[in-house]
Protein backbone atom coordinates (compact mmCIF):
# COMPACT_ATOMS: atom_id res chain seq x y z
CA UNK A 1 0.00 0.00 0.00
CA UNK A 2 0.71 3.35 -0.44
CA UNK A 3 0.21 6.36 1.46
CA UNK A 4 -0.14 10.10 0.97
CA UNK A 5 -1.40 13.41 2.87
CA UNK A 6 -3.79 15.66 1.65
CA UNK A 7 -4.71 19.75 1.76
CA UNK A 8 -7.60 21.31 1.82
CA UNK A 9 -6.12 24.51 3.74
CA UNK A 10 -8.64 24.88 6.30
CA UNK A 11 -8.57 28.24 8.11
CA UNK A 12 -11.16 28.40 10.89
CA UNK A 13 -12.31 32.06 12.22
CA UNK A 14 -11.34 34.05 13.59
CA UNK A 15 -8.36 35.08 11.14
CA UNK A 16 -5.45 37.26 12.09
CA UNK A 17 -4.12 39.07 9.51
CA UNK A 18 -0.80 36.50 8.96
CA UNK A 19 -2.89 33.39 9.35
CA UNK A 20 -3.12 32.57 5.52
CA UNK A 21 0.66 33.12 5.29
CA UNK A 22 1.70 30.96 7.82
CA UNK A 23 -1.28 28.48 6.89
CA UNK A 24 0.66 27.70 3.76
CA UNK A 25 4.14 27.70 5.22
CA UNK A 26 3.20 25.03 7.69
CA UNK A 27 2.00 23.17 5.05
CA UNK A 28 5.14 22.98 2.80
CA UNK A 29 7.32 22.29 5.44
CA UNK A 30 4.96 19.61 6.21
CA UNK A 31 5.38 18.55 2.89
CA UNK A 32 8.88 18.68 3.01
CA UNK A 33 9.05 16.44 6.12
CA UNK A 34 6.79 13.41 4.23
CA UNK A 35 9.29 13.72 1.57
CA UNK A 36 11.81 12.88 3.51
CA UNK A 37 9.86 10.30 5.66
CA UNK A 38 8.98 8.41 2.37
CA UNK A 39 5.67 9.04 2.03
CA UNK A 40 4.30 8.70 -1.43
CA UNK A 41 2.07 11.49 -2.18
CA UNK A 42 0.97 15.38 -1.41
CA UNK A 43 -2.19 15.78 -2.57
CA UNK A 44 -3.60 19.53 -2.92
CA UNK A 45 -7.76 20.40 -3.62
CA UNK A 46 -9.13 22.88 -5.99
CA UNK A 47 -12.04 25.14 -4.11
CA UNK A 48 -13.05 28.78 -4.29
CA UNK A 49 -15.08 30.58 -2.31
CA UNK A 50 -15.73 28.09 0.41
CA UNK A 51 -14.35 30.54 3.55
CA UNK A 52 -12.82 28.49 6.36
CA UNK A 53 -13.75 24.85 4.84
CA UNK A 54 -10.84 25.57 1.73
CA UNK A 55 -8.16 28.47 0.75
CA UNK A 56 -6.84 26.50 -1.36
CA UNK A 57 -7.93 28.10 -4.88
CA UNK A 58 -4.84 28.29 -6.78
CA UNK A 59 -3.01 24.73 -6.24
CA UNK A 60 -0.86 24.63 -9.16
CA UNK A 61 1.09 27.58 -7.20
CA UNK A 62 1.46 25.91 -3.63
CA UNK A 63 2.34 22.34 -5.95
CA UNK A 64 5.28 23.92 -7.58
CA UNK A 65 6.38 25.25 -4.84
CA UNK A 66 6.30 22.08 -3.04
CA UNK A 67 8.29 20.49 -6.25
CA UNK A 68 10.96 22.63 -5.15
CA UNK A 69 11.77 21.10 -1.41
CA UNK A 70 11.25 18.03 -2.39
CA UNK A 71 12.97 15.00 -4.33
CA UNK A 72 10.61 12.26 -4.59
CA UNK A 73 7.32 12.56 -3.69
CA UNK A 74 4.71 12.90 -6.21
CA UNK A 75 2.55 16.12 -6.15
CA UNK A 76 -1.54 15.50 -6.54
CA UNK A 77 -4.04 17.62 -7.99
CA UNK A 78 -6.79 16.51 -5.79
CA UNK A 79 -8.16 17.49 -7.87
CA UNK A 80 -8.53 19.74 -11.11
CA UNK A 81 -12.24 21.45 -11.45
CA UNK A 82 -12.47 20.69 -14.91
CA UNK A 83 -15.84 22.24 -16.67
CA UNK A 84 -14.55 25.08 -19.05
CA UNK A 85 -16.17 27.55 -16.45
CA UNK A 86 -13.42 27.56 -14.11
CA UNK A 87 -10.50 25.98 -16.12
CA UNK A 88 -10.36 26.13 -19.60
CA UNK A 89 -9.10 22.71 -20.95
CA UNK A 90 -5.71 24.16 -22.66
CA UNK A 91 -4.93 26.13 -19.83
CA UNK A 92 -5.34 22.69 -18.04
CA UNK A 93 -2.88 21.17 -20.16
CA UNK A 94 -0.62 23.98 -19.96
CA UNK A 95 -0.47 24.49 -16.11
CA UNK A 96 -0.37 20.23 -15.47
CA UNK A 97 2.35 19.89 -18.04
CA UNK A 98 4.58 22.96 -16.84
CA UNK A 99 4.07 21.41 -13.04
CA UNK A 100 5.27 17.93 -14.87
CA UNK A 101 8.35 19.37 -15.84
CA UNK A 102 9.71 21.66 -13.13
CA UNK A 103 8.93 18.28 -10.43
CA UNK A 104 10.81 15.95 -12.62
CA UNK A 105 7.62 14.03 -14.12
CA UNK A 106 6.19 13.92 -10.22
CA UNK A 107 2.00 14.93 -10.90
CA UNK A 108 -0.81 12.74 -10.55
CA UNK A 109 -3.83 14.83 -12.34
CA UNK A 110 -7.14 14.62 -10.37
CA UNK A 111 -10.12 15.53 -11.74
CA UNK A 112 -13.78 16.70 -10.26
CA UNK A 113 -16.51 18.68 -11.00
CA UNK A 114 -17.39 20.61 -7.70
CA UNK A 115 -20.88 20.38 -6.52
CA UNK A 116 -21.10 23.74 -3.92
CA UNK A 117 -23.48 26.49 -4.97
CA UNK A 118 -20.45 29.05 -4.00
CA UNK A 119 -18.58 27.39 -7.06
CA UNK A 120 -20.72 26.53 -9.66
CA UNK A 121 -22.72 29.98 -9.03
CA UNK A 122 -20.07 31.77 -9.05
CA UNK A 123 -17.93 30.54 -12.26
CA UNK A 124 -21.79 30.25 -14.34
CA UNK A 125 -21.72 26.53 -14.60
CA UNK A 126 -24.95 25.13 -14.74
CA UNK A 127 -24.94 22.24 -11.82
CA UNK A 128 -27.06 19.62 -13.98
CA UNK A 129 -24.26 20.24 -17.16
CA UNK A 130 -21.05 19.51 -14.59
CA UNK A 131 -20.84 15.87 -15.13
CA UNK A 132 -21.07 16.24 -19.05
CA UNK A 133 -18.58 18.82 -18.66
CA UNK A 134 -16.23 17.54 -16.78
CA UNK A 135 -16.23 14.52 -19.27
CA UNK A 136 -15.95 16.82 -22.46
CA UNK A 137 -12.79 18.43 -20.74
CA UNK A 138 -11.28 15.44 -19.53
CA UNK A 139 -11.00 13.47 -22.76
CA UNK A 140 -9.65 16.91 -24.88
CA UNK A 141 -7.12 17.71 -22.39
CA UNK A 142 -5.86 14.61 -22.14
CA UNK A 143 -6.07 14.69 -26.08
CA UNK A 144 -3.69 18.01 -25.78
CA UNK A 145 -1.27 16.91 -23.63
CA UNK A 146 -0.53 14.22 -26.51
CA UNK A 147 -1.22 14.79 -29.50
CA UNK A 148 1.04 17.36 -31.86
CA UNK A 149 -0.94 19.06 -32.89
CA UNK A 150 -3.86 18.93 -30.91
CA UNK A 151 -6.35 18.98 -34.36
CA UNK A 152 -9.01 21.32 -32.59
CA UNK A 153 -12.55 20.21 -30.88
CA UNK A 154 -16.05 21.57 -31.49
CA UNK A 155 -17.73 20.67 -28.38
CA UNK A 156 -20.95 21.35 -26.82
CA UNK A 157 -19.17 22.93 -24.05
CA UNK A 158 -15.91 24.61 -25.49
CA UNK A 159 -14.68 24.68 -28.94
CA UNK A 160 -10.98 25.91 -29.68
CA UNK A 161 -9.27 25.59 -33.84
CA UNK A 162 -6.08 23.45 -34.13
CA UNK A 163 -2.90 24.69 -31.95
CA UNK A 164 0.15 22.84 -30.88
CA UNK A 165 -0.39 23.42 -26.92
CA UNK A 166 2.82 23.58 -25.27
CA UNK A 167 4.72 22.33 -23.12
CA UNK A 168 4.65 18.69 -23.66
CA UNK A 169 4.78 17.06 -19.65
CA UNK A 170 7.44 15.09 -18.82
CA UNK A 171 5.25 11.77 -18.30
CA UNK A 172 3.98 9.95 -21.41
CA UNK A 173 1.70 10.36 -22.62
CA UNK A 174 0.64 12.03 -19.73
CA UNK A 175 0.37 12.49 -15.90
CA UNK A 176 -1.74 9.22 -14.29
CA UNK A 177 -5.50 10.26 -13.97
CA UNK A 178 -7.86 10.02 -11.39
CA UNK A 179 -11.57 11.28 -10.56
CA UNK A 180 -13.05 12.31 -7.55
CA UNK A 181 -16.02 10.10 -6.42
CA UNK A 182 -18.04 10.11 -3.25
CA UNK A 183 -20.34 7.33 -3.76
CA UNK A 184 -20.06 3.63 -5.68
CA UNK A 185 -21.71 5.30 -8.73
CA UNK A 186 -18.77 7.76 -9.32
CA UNK A 187 -16.43 4.87 -8.43
CA UNK A 188 -18.09 2.75 -11.11
CA UNK A 189 -17.65 5.43 -13.52
CA UNK A 190 -13.96 5.55 -12.52
CA UNK A 191 -13.81 2.00 -13.85
CA UNK A 192 -15.39 2.42 -17.31
CA UNK A 193 -13.57 5.16 -18.10
CA UNK A 194 -9.97 3.65 -16.46
CA UNK A 195 -9.15 6.34 -14.47
CA UNK A 196 -7.83 6.24 -10.41
CA UNK A 197 -10.51 6.41 -7.69
CA UNK A 198 -10.38 9.25 -5.21
CA UNK A 199 -12.89 8.26 -2.78
CA UNK A 200 -13.74 10.54 -0.69
CA UNK A 201 -17.02 8.95 0.89
CA UNK A 202 -14.88 7.62 4.18
CA UNK A 203 -16.06 4.55 4.02
CA UNK A 204 -16.04 1.84 6.81
CA UNK A 205 -12.73 -0.09 6.16
CA UNK A 206 -15.37 -3.27 6.29
CA UNK A 207 -17.15 -1.75 3.37
CA UNK A 208 -13.94 -1.25 1.33
CA UNK A 209 -13.60 -4.84 -0.04
CA UNK A 210 -17.17 -3.90 -1.68
CA UNK A 211 -16.30 -0.57 -3.63
CA UNK A 212 -12.76 -2.12 -4.47
CA UNK A 213 -14.32 -5.01 -5.99
CA UNK A 214 -16.67 -3.28 -7.91
CA UNK A 215 -13.83 -1.13 -9.53
CA UNK A 216 -11.86 -4.19 -10.73
CA UNK A 217 -14.71 -6.20 -11.98
CA UNK A 218 -16.17 -2.75 -13.75
CA UNK A 219 -12.47 -2.42 -14.96
CA UNK A 220 -11.95 -6.00 -16.25
CA UNK A 221 -15.35 -6.11 -18.10
CA UNK A 222 -16.65 -2.47 -19.34
CA UNK A 223 -13.16 -0.24 -19.37
CA UNK A 224 -13.24 2.47 -22.65
CA UNK A 225 -10.05 4.73 -21.73
CA UNK A 226 -11.00 8.68 -21.29
CA UNK A 227 -7.23 9.28 -21.98
CA UNK A 228 -4.24 7.73 -23.18
CA UNK A 229 -2.97 5.71 -20.85
CA UNK A 230 -4.97 3.70 -17.80
CA UNK A 231 -4.51 4.21 -13.71
CA UNK A 232 -5.94 1.49 -12.42
CA UNK A 233 -6.26 2.50 -8.87
CA UNK A 234 -8.30 3.67 -5.75
CA UNK A 235 -6.96 4.98 -2.79
CA UNK A 236 -9.23 6.06 0.00
CA UNK A 237 -9.21 9.18 2.06
CA UNK A 238 -9.37 8.85 6.00
CA UNK A 239 -8.68 11.17 9.24
CA UNK A 240 -5.23 10.61 10.87
CA UNK A 241 -3.91 11.62 13.79
CA UNK A 242 -0.63 8.81 15.55
CA UNK A 243 0.09 9.13 18.92
CA UNK A 244 1.21 6.36 21.42
CA UNK A 245 -1.35 7.42 23.75
CA UNK A 246 -5.14 6.74 22.21
CA UNK A 247 -6.60 9.44 24.12
CA UNK A 248 -3.80 11.98 22.81
CA UNK A 249 -4.27 11.03 19.47
CA UNK A 250 -8.11 11.32 19.79
CA UNK A 251 -7.44 15.08 21.53
CA UNK A 252 -5.41 16.44 18.69
CA UNK A 253 -7.19 14.81 15.64
CA UNK A 254 -10.55 14.10 15.91
CA UNK A 255 -11.44 17.68 16.56
CA UNK A 256 -9.94 18.85 13.36
CA UNK A 257 -11.60 15.63 11.90
CA UNK A 258 -14.88 16.79 13.14
CA UNK A 259 -14.66 20.69 11.56
CA UNK A 260 -13.26 19.10 8.71
CA UNK A 261 -16.78 17.20 7.92
CA UNK A 262 -19.36 19.75 9.71
CA UNK A 263 -17.49 22.87 7.03
CA UNK A 264 -18.27 20.22 3.97
CA UNK A 265 -21.96 19.60 4.97
CA UNK A 266 -22.27 23.36 5.84
CA UNK A 267 -20.84 24.69 2.04
CA UNK A 268 -22.53 21.41 0.62
CA UNK A 269 -25.57 20.07 2.35
CA UNK A 270 -27.39 22.71 5.34
CA UNK A 271 -25.33 25.87 5.34
CA UNK A 272 -26.78 29.14 4.80
CA UNK A 273 -23.95 31.40 3.70
CA UNK A 274 -23.22 35.36 3.71
CA UNK A 275 -19.70 35.60 2.07
CA UNK A 276 -17.28 37.46 4.58
CA UNK A 277 -19.67 37.37 7.27
CA UNK A 278 -20.65 33.84 8.33
CA UNK A 279 -18.74 32.22 10.94
CA UNK A 280 -18.61 28.69 10.39
CA UNK A 281 -16.06 28.23 13.01
CA UNK A 282 -18.64 29.05 15.74
CA UNK A 283 -21.64 27.25 14.25
CA UNK A 284 -19.85 24.27 15.17
CA UNK A 285 -18.60 25.19 18.82
CA UNK A 286 -22.38 25.02 19.39
CA UNK A 287 -22.59 21.58 18.27
CA UNK A 288 -18.75 20.04 18.30
CA UNK A 289 -19.80 17.62 21.48
CA UNK A 290 -22.85 16.31 19.49
CA UNK A 291 -20.97 15.48 16.84
CA UNK A 292 -19.57 11.52 17.98
CA UNK A 293 -16.91 9.82 16.16
CA UNK A 294 -20.10 7.51 15.10
CA UNK A 295 -21.36 10.67 13.12
CA UNK A 296 -18.20 10.90 11.44
CA UNK A 297 -18.33 7.15 9.28
CA UNK A 298 -15.30 5.36 8.47
CA UNK A 299 -12.74 8.25 8.47
CA UNK A 300 -11.80 7.56 12.25
CA UNK A 301 -9.95 4.06 12.06
CA UNK A 302 -6.45 5.96 11.23
CA UNK A 303 -7.03 8.89 14.60
CA UNK A 304 -4.91 6.59 17.34
CA UNK A 305 -1.92 4.57 18.45
CA UNK A 306 -0.06 2.81 15.90
CA UNK A 307 -1.56 -0.44 16.92
CA UNK A 308 -4.74 0.85 15.78
CA UNK A 309 -3.77 2.27 12.53
CA UNK A 310 -1.73 -0.98 12.03
CA UNK A 311 -4.88 -2.61 12.47
CA UNK A 312 -6.99 -0.60 10.00
CA UNK A 313 -4.55 -0.20 7.33
CA UNK A 314 -4.37 -4.23 7.27
CA UNK A 315 -8.20 -4.10 6.27
CA UNK A 316 -7.59 -1.68 4.06
CA UNK A 317 -4.60 -3.73 2.43
CA UNK A 318 -6.31 -6.94 2.03
CA UNK A 319 -9.52 -5.64 0.82
CA UNK A 320 -7.12 -4.33 -2.05
CA UNK A 321 -6.90 -0.76 -1.66
CA UNK A 322 -3.82 0.91 -3.41
CA UNK A 323 -3.17 4.33 -1.70
CA UNK A 324 -4.58 5.54 1.78
CA UNK A 325 -4.41 9.06 2.12
CA UNK A 326 -4.58 11.20 5.64
CA UNK A 327 -6.58 14.15 6.24
CA UNK A 328 -4.06 15.62 8.80
CA UNK A 329 -5.04 19.31 8.46
CA UNK A 330 -8.10 20.11 9.16
CA UNK A 331 -10.05 22.34 12.04
CA UNK A 332 -7.77 23.76 14.78
CA UNK A 333 -4.64 20.84 14.38
CA UNK A 334 -1.00 22.38 15.43
CA UNK A 335 1.57 22.31 13.00
CA UNK A 336 3.80 20.48 15.54
CA UNK A 337 1.29 17.95 16.33
CA UNK A 338 0.92 16.88 12.29
CA UNK A 339 4.59 16.40 12.34
CA UNK A 340 4.72 14.30 15.25
CA UNK A 341 1.89 12.41 13.62
CA UNK A 342 3.87 11.44 10.27
CA UNK A 343 7.12 11.06 12.11
CA UNK A 344 5.59 8.36 14.17
CA UNK A 345 3.45 6.85 11.40
CA UNK A 346 6.41 6.77 9.38
CA UNK A 347 8.71 4.82 11.58
CA UNK A 348 6.34 2.70 13.29
CA UNK A 349 3.45 1.91 10.67
CA UNK A 350 4.27 2.26 7.21
CA UNK A 351 7.45 0.18 6.73
CA UNK A 352 5.55 -3.70 6.46
CA UNK A 353 3.45 -2.11 4.41
CA UNK A 354 5.53 -0.52 1.93
CA UNK A 355 7.67 -3.79 1.31
CA UNK A 356 4.73 -5.34 0.16
CA UNK A 357 4.01 -2.95 -2.16
CA UNK A 358 5.96 -4.28 -5.52
CA UNK A 359 4.98 -7.57 -5.26
CA UNK A 360 1.19 -6.79 -4.96
CA UNK A 361 1.39 -4.39 -7.53
CA UNK A 362 3.17 -6.88 -9.98
CA UNK A 363 0.24 -8.85 -9.29
CA UNK A 364 -2.30 -6.59 -10.10
CA UNK A 365 -0.77 -5.64 -13.15
CA UNK A 366 -0.53 -9.43 -14.39
CA UNK A 367 -4.63 -9.69 -14.21
CA UNK A 368 -5.79 -6.25 -15.46
CA UNK A 369 -2.80 -6.79 -18.37
CA UNK A 370 -5.84 -8.53 -21.02
CA UNK A 371 -8.43 -6.35 -19.83
CA UNK A 372 -6.58 -3.15 -20.55
CA UNK A 373 -5.02 -4.63 -23.85
CA UNK A 374 -9.41 -5.23 -24.72
CA UNK A 375 -9.84 -1.81 -23.06
CA UNK A 376 -7.63 0.29 -25.65
CA UNK A 377 -9.47 -1.81 -28.75
CA UNK A 378 -12.46 -0.11 -27.77
CA UNK A 379 -11.12 3.17 -27.73
CA UNK A 380 -12.12 5.87 -30.54
CA UNK A 381 -8.97 8.43 -30.96
CA UNK A 382 -9.02 12.07 -32.09
CA UNK A 383 -8.23 11.97 -35.50
CA UNK A 384 -5.06 13.91 -36.07
CA UNK A 385 -4.75 17.28 -37.38
CA UNK A 386 -5.06 16.99 -41.74
CA UNK A 387 -1.49 17.47 -43.73
CA UNK A 388 -3.07 19.80 -46.61
CA UNK A 389 -2.59 23.22 -44.72
CA UNK A 390 -6.43 23.76 -44.03
CA UNK A 391 -5.26 24.75 -40.49
CA UNK A 392 -2.78 27.06 -41.21
CA UNK A 393 -3.37 30.77 -39.83
CA UNK A 394 -1.34 33.95 -40.58
CA UNK A 395 -0.08 36.36 -38.09
CA UNK A 396 -2.57 39.41 -37.70
CA UNK A 397 0.48 41.51 -39.04
CA UNK A 398 -0.08 39.92 -42.61
CA UNK A 399 -3.90 41.17 -42.52
CA UNK A 400 -2.89 44.84 -41.72
CA UNK A 401 -1.96 47.10 -44.60
CA UNK A 402 0.10 49.78 -43.61
CA UNK A 403 1.25 52.48 -45.59
CA UNK A 404 4.43 54.35 -45.83
CA UNK A 405 2.52 57.51 -44.43
CA UNK A 406 0.98 55.19 -41.92
CA UNK A 407 4.51 53.94 -40.61
CA UNK A 408 5.71 57.80 -40.51
CA UNK A 409 2.98 59.01 -37.76
CA UNK A 410 3.99 56.15 -35.48
CA UNK A 411 6.30 56.98 -32.29
CA UNK A 412 10.29 56.11 -32.79
CA UNK A 413 10.07 53.22 -30.71
CA UNK A 414 7.29 51.79 -32.69
CA UNK A 415 8.14 52.80 -36.02
CA UNK A 416 11.44 50.90 -35.81
CA UNK A 417 9.54 47.52 -34.60
CA UNK A 418 7.36 47.85 -37.40
CA UNK A 419 10.46 48.12 -39.85
CA UNK A 420 12.62 45.24 -37.84
CA UNK A 421 9.55 42.71 -38.97
CA UNK A 422 9.12 44.06 -42.32
CA UNK A 423 13.14 42.94 -42.62
CA UNK A 424 12.51 39.93 -40.72
CA UNK A 425 9.69 38.60 -43.05
CA UNK A 426 11.82 40.02 -46.40
CA UNK A 427 14.72 37.61 -45.34
CA UNK A 428 11.97 34.82 -44.22
CA UNK A 429 10.40 35.09 -47.29
CA UNK A 430 13.79 35.16 -49.45
CA UNK A 431 13.13 38.11 -50.97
Amino acid sequence: MRFGIFYEHQLPRPWAEDSERRLFQDALDQVELADRLGLDYAWEVEHHFLEEYSHSSAPEVFLAAASQRTQHIRLGHGIVLMPPGYNHPARAAERLATLDLVSNGRVDWGTGESASRAELEGFGVTPGERRAMWREAVEQTANMMVMDPYPGFQGKYFSMPCRNVVPKPVQKPHPPLWVACSNRETIHLAAQLGIGALTFAFVDPSEARHWVEDYYTTFERECVPIGHAVNPNIAMVTGFSCHRDADEAQRRGADGFRFFQFALAHHYVFGKHTPGRTNIWTAFEKVREQIGTEVLGGGVGCIGTPERLRETLAIFDSAGVDQTIFIQQGGRNRHEHICESLELFAADVMPEFREKDASRQAEKMERLGPAIDAAFERKQVLASAPEDGSTTYEAYGNTIALTDEDIAKMPEGNRRRVLTFRTIRKIAEGT
